[in-house]
């Protein structure tokens, strides 16, 4: 039988590991806005600090995991809390890599700049604030334990399909009407494609919170577009 103390040392190292993971979130979807922003807008500064911004959520990470892997070395976890853990951390890994996706589109920022060319032609923040809406909506999951946003993040990712599909589309169009900027349009399209993956990272997040909830794999359950 579980002990008092160990269950409350348990209960008072998740509270700390929930709180890290909204940290994570937030910086993550910060680092999305201002890269988006500085590709749209060419700012370069902006972009550097977002890049510069990369090893702190990959230190944070690497933290959360190790506190992580204390907790299911050193107090009994029940099956529940097993799945709670094995959230946290596959959770951060989708954090994390939205946090490199969004380094991606910083740096794709200097080599636009670099070619002279332009992004305002596609609405990269329109489809950004979809991406981040998804993130957010995840994270309030998380936070609170409810699943009931889930059904929404997959319309949205139904939108960041549309949208990624339409700023292709547009972007192949401006290269066949300014050959000279076909570079500088290439790399953006690696940028929209980033960000539909950033999505994909905010719907796994969501999927990995129907399954801390109530241990159902909701991803593997339904199909897939």
């Amino acid at each position: 039988m579980e002990s008092p103390s160990l269950r409350t040392t348990y209960l008072r190292e998740m509270e700390t590991l929930e709180r890290d993971v909204l940290e994570m979130a937030s910086r993550a979807e910060s680092m999305v806005t201002r890269a988006v922003d500085s590709l749209y807008r060419l700012d370069t500064g902006t972009a550097r600090e977002v890049m510069d911004e990369d090893d702190e959520i990959d230190i944070k990470e690497i933290l959360v995991e190790q506190r992580c892997l204390k907790l299911l070395a050193l107090q009994q976890p029940m099956a529940s809390d097993l799945r709670e853990i094995g959230s946290v951390i596959r959770i951060i890994t989708d954090l994390e890599r939205i946090g490199d996706l969004a380094v991606d589109v910083a740096k794709i920022c200097l080599k636009v700049d670099k070619e002279f060319g332009h992004t305002d032609y596609v609405d990269l923040p329109l489809m950004s604030n979809v991406a981040r809406q998804m993130l957010r909506l995840s994270t309030q999951m998380f936070a609170r334990k409810d699943i009931e946003a889930y059904q929404q993040v997959q319309a949205l990712e139904d939108q960041v399909d549309e949208l990624y599909r339409s700023l292709r589309d547009q972007t192949f169009q401006y290269m066949l009407a300014h050959p000279e900027e076909v570079v500088a349009a290439g790399w953006l399209l690696y940028a929209v494609h980033h960000l539909e993956r950033i999505a994909d990272h905010s719907v796994s997040i969501a999927e990995r919170v129907v399954f801390m909830v109530t241990g159902r794999m909701a991803g593997a359950q339904e199909e897939r577009p």
